[in-house]
């Protein structure tokens, strides 16, 4: 199943009145395959595959495989005459009107001239009666198989016709144009153009489609490339000795021969595709980028070419059928502005979507991830693993649809603005330094005619670089599933700024199909050299790439930009590496350095896989706290809560609570280190040390201890009941469960899982300001506070991917559960005794 693209066409729009290049046309046409109208490019075939060189394929050598290419053979021919018979119905249907309109335009009402018809409909009856001889002379020859049939022949007729092709493609613009001032002229005649019945393949259920005449007259545009193809094909699987080589052989090359004349001679093609200056326009950048459209989220595929910003969606077609985009607005780079931050701030704000929303989607794609796997493990039915993948990839694409906040608006200075959202600030930097780059050179507005539109239009399907949504149901099973576990990255410093400023980088991983914002060095006060030094550790899930972002910080208050996430700090630099597993996973730091703009930036990396950072190793010194069990902690204290859990808390409650991604963010691997000692040694000057330490790094110390308590904060022992309890579907027996489960705890983890508990609930009230929501601290603390002992972790799972597919959304709900729970006190806990008892 190719899941290139899919979830209804992006958006859910429905059927549109058809803009640009018609739906459903079997390939693309040679005038949209490339700005410079290569020939050899032209009959590219659509997979991307060769290009058809003025020489064909020696073939197959006598007898070798002979069998396997004449079966080939028949293939490509049942293919192409399938395809044959869709396009005799195509012109069928563009013929039927032309008969009644000759038959008014003699009359004293008609609706359109005897020349208005015969230059919309020129040359159509030639193209028909070839092809309906040419099918009908092929026909009998595939139905009734003989591998010494030969029809090489026929091909080489059809070549020879070619130029009946070459004058309809030269009066195309005037028939288009024609067509169109006729419609809005005479509504008769637009309602005929607006909906021809097509009649569908003799096998098909749908006895006629509905398609407007603009489309089909597209159809022959579109065609002339398809002979070239098959020839090409079938040259490739017919052995060199059989009768129809050398006439397949000649067919092809009268083909290229016309193709490449075409691409010659073509005026009005070729000023579809050079800008107004006569350059030659390129392609420069695409990609998937989410629209806020009338209040709705819409997935866009958008080109930017030399001169012109061109957003398309790609339309329905029919199975089987080749893909097509539909330009839903473009702006000439000339008349391009991205609007002040004050502007911005006068624009409609964009309400993120619930958390709780994304995580369940997440939860469902996790378990889809499990459910594929376990499949192909038991060898399972392909029609069962595509069916998981389809839904994999329905919550995939709703995913990367909703979870972008970041604005980047554009504004054509002739009226409107658009607004698209990013995952990160990255790539808006990206969109807006390509653009921006584009617009030091001299450009010229300009305003696209309806057939220079679609054929640019057209050509994007043949020129984009992105081919896929990025979402994993689209990567092939042997590529890499990224990495799960800790990459510890230490940010050493970074030359080549021109003048002094304050600086600072952040780090950022992917997930999911998107980025996040996972650490942030301190900002380093004017200067020309920034040396942080500062180590990280980043949890990836499934991450692949790594981005390192420069920024010079802004301290004037009337530059803020109260737009939601707009980071008005400016990018000095940005730069991207891969994950190679390879290269990461080894026990020793890797030093690396990235430029950006100029800028170089060196830091350090080293991976922990997630298998390995579940071993606990319980701490040799029983009088420090972290590995040590929490018992013989609030034992050797006297106290109900430890102590660190106590301090942490409280710290970032006095000043972290309206932290920007508190617990989220990772504090420098330094200053928690620094912490963890003095907490071990327990230090008289800790509560110094804590008031003047970043509340990152406040943060990070407390997610370390729970981390690295020897085993898990709810236990080893109820690890697989918790599991079995989050799953359970009846509100009450989940209900019991859960808190039965609570009460099974030791005292010195339940009452300190509860005082944690409330901790959380209070940071989340804040969540308009820290962005903290319940779900992204079940995110973060879930996995930490539950997780699978090792032998469990082994005896089950064999990898660091199925690990966390199998259960880390699980953990999450179970925290989850909890927080969104009522308050929960310790003593009603203890007093209320289950009617039944469970063992554990």
């Amino acid at each position: 199943m190719d899941f290139s693209y899919g979830a209804d066409d992006f958006d859910g729009e429905g059927n549109e009145e058809q803009k640009g290049p018609p739906e459903g046309s079997e390939t693309m046409p040679y005038i949209d395959e490339s700005p410079t109208m290569s020939p050899q490019l032209s009959a590219r075939s659509q997979g991307g595959g060769d290009s058809i060189s003025p020489t064909p394929p020696e073939g197959l050598a006598p007898g070798v495989e002979a069998g396997k290419g004449l079966e080939m053979r028949k293939l490509v021919l049942s293919g192409f005459l399938a395809s044959e018979e869709i396009y005799i119905n195509q012109l069928e249907a563009l013929l039927l009107p032309m008969k009644p309109l000759k038959a008014t335009a003699t009359t004293s009402q008609p609706v359109l001239t005897i020349q208005q018809i015969e230059t919309i409909f020129y040359k159509i009856q030639d193209i028909y009666e070839i092809h309906k001889e040419f099918y009908d002379n092929l026909c009998p020859k595939v139905q009734q198989w003989d591998s010494q049939v030969t029809m090489g022949h026929l091909f080489q007729k059809l070549a020879s016709q070619l130029g009946v092709y070459k004058a309809f493609v030269d009066n195309y613009k005037v028939a288009l144009e024609t067509a169109e001032k006729c419609s809005q002229s005479n509504n008769q005649f637009q309602k005929i153009s607006e909906e021809l019945k097509v009649k569908g393949p003799k096998d098909s259920k749908d006895s006629h489609t509905s398609v407007t005449m603009e489309a089909l007259l597209y159809k022959p545009i579109d065609r002339v490339t398809r002979s070239t193809l098959v020839l090409h094909d079938l040259l490739k699987h017919t052995p060199v000795d059989h009768p129809d080589y050398p006439l397949l052989q000649d067919a092809l090359r009268i083909s290229q021969n016309f193709l490449s004349s075409i691409n010659e001679d073509i005026d009005p093609r070729r000023t579809a595709v050079t800008t107004p200056k006569g350059e030659t326009r390129q392609l420069v950048k695409d990609g998937f980028l989410v629209e806020v459209s009338e209040s709705s989220r819409k997935l866009r595929h958008v080109f930017l070419f030399t001169d012109v910003l061109l957003c398309a969606k790609l339309k329905k077609t029919s199975a089987g059928k080749h893909q097509q985009y539909d330009c839903k607005w473009y702006i000439p780079l000339a008349d391009l502005v991205f609007p002040s931050p004050e502007e911005s701030e006068a624009s409609p704000q964009v309400h993120p979507f619930p958390d709780h929303e994304l995580e369940d989607m997440k939860m469902k794609i996790s378990a889809l991830k499990s459910e594929i796997q376990k499949e192909k493990a038991n060898k399972g039915q392909s029609r069962a693993i595509e069916r998981l993948k389809k839904k994999m990839f329905e919550n995939e694409f709703l995913l990367l649809l909703n979870s972008p906040t970041i604005p980047f608006r554009i504004h054509n200075r002739n009226g409107k603005s658009y607004l698209f959202l990013l995952s990160s600030d990255y790539e808006r930097s990206e969109w807006r330094e390509a653009i921006q780059k584009l617009q030091k050179k001299d450009l010229q507005a300009f305003v696209l005619s309806s057939v220079e539109l679609q054929v640019l239009t057209g050509s994007c399907f043949k020129l984009r670089t992105v081919h896929n949504i990025p979402v994993t149901s689209n990567k092939d099973d042997d590529e890499s599933p990224g990495l799960y576990g800790f990459l510890h990255v230490i940010v050493h410093s970074a030359k080549g700024f021109k003048q002094s400023a304050n600086l600072y980088c952040t780090l950022e991983v992917d997930s999911f199909g998107y980025f996040v914002s996972k650490a942030k060095t301190r900002v380093f006060r004017d200067t020309t050299e920034p040396k942080w030094d500062e180590e990280f550790e980043i949890e990836l899930e499934g991450s692949q790439s790594l981005r390192i972002l420069c920024y010079e910080k802004c301290y004037d208050k009337t530059k803020v930009n109260k737009d939601n996430n707009e980071i008005v700090d400016k990018i000095m630099g940005k730069g991207q590496i891969q994950l190679d597993p390879q290269t990461v996973e080894t026990k020793n730091w890797h030093t690396d350095v990235i430029e950006m703009n100029g800028i170089k930036v060196e830091f350090s990396m080293k991976f922990t896989s997630r298998d390995m950072s579940l071993k606990r190793t319980p701490s040799k010194k029983q009088t420090g706290v972290f590995g040590v069990k929490i018992s013989v902690v609030t034992k050797r204290e006297r106290s109900k809560v430890p102590y660190i859990v106590r301090q942490c808390v409280e710290e970032v409650e006095k000043r972290g609570i309206e932290e920007v991604g508190i617990y989220r963010i990772s504090g420098v691997a330094t200053d928690i280190q620094a912490l963890k000692a003095v907490f071990d040694a327990n230090n008289k000057d800790i509560l110094l040390m804590l008031s003047d330490m970043d509340i990152n790094a406040i943060a990070g110390t407390l997610k370390l201890y729970f981390r690295e308590l020897p085993e898990p904060l709810l236990t080893d022992r109820l690890y697989p009941a918790f599991m079995e309890g989050i799953a359970l579907s009846d509100p009450a027996a989940k209900e019991n469960c859960m808190m039965h489960l609570l009460r099974s705890l030791p005292d010195p983890n339940l009452i300190t899982f509860l005082f944690l508990l409330d901790h959380l609930k209070r940071v989340a009230e804040k969540e308009p300001i820290n962005k903290m929501s319940l779900h992204n601290l079940a995110t973060v603390f879930g996995p930490t506070l539950l997780r699978p002992s090792e032998v469990e972790s082994k005896a089950h799972l064999t990898s660091a991917a199925d690990i966390w597919s199998h259960d880390v959304m699980a953990q999450v709900q179970v925290l989850l559960y909890y927080l969104q729970h009522p308050p929960i006190s310790f003593a009603e806990l203890k007093r209320n005794t289950l009617y039944f008892s469970t063992d554990v």
